[in-house]
């Protein structure tokens, strides 16, 4: 391989926002996180973008902005009133419990990694 064909590649930070060097990188990460997790709460539950709007009090133009990454738009508080009316209830940790487990539903091993805004027995938990 020549010298002109060579490619630095570095090891990212997890953020690909604050790898980009774009100002409020954290904002942007989490805004992108939680909208892959309304986006597939609500393709799991087999709702149509109208049936979600609905559900979410809002239009179907904002959840197809939505759905397709478009968040310019949307407040971290938006976000997080779209997870409430999905039924989340507490998507971060506090203290030791830092989830939420339903009646019923199996303990994690140790060392099993559980998603923060899922519910039990969601998504993999």
């Amino acid at each position: 391989m020549s010298e002109a064909e060579q490619i630095d590649v570095s090891e990212g930070s997890g953020n690909v926002f604050a790898d980009l060097g774009l100002p409020d990188a954290d904002e942007l990460y989490a805004k992108a996180t939680l909208s892959i997790i309304i986006g597939r709460m609500i393709r799991d539950r087999g709702l149509t973008q109208a049936g979600a709007a609905k559900l979410l009090r809002t239009t179907q133009p904002k959840v197809s902005d939505l759905m397709r990454g478009r968040l310019g738009g949307f407040s971290m508080e938006r976000l997080f009133r779209y997870l409430n009316a999905l039924g989340v209830r507490r998507p971060f940790p506090r203290g030791r419990r830092w989830r939420h487990r339903a009646p019923g539903a199996p303990r994690p091993h140790p060392g099993q990694r559980i998603p923060l805004c899922f519910r039990a027995g969601e998504y993999g938990g």
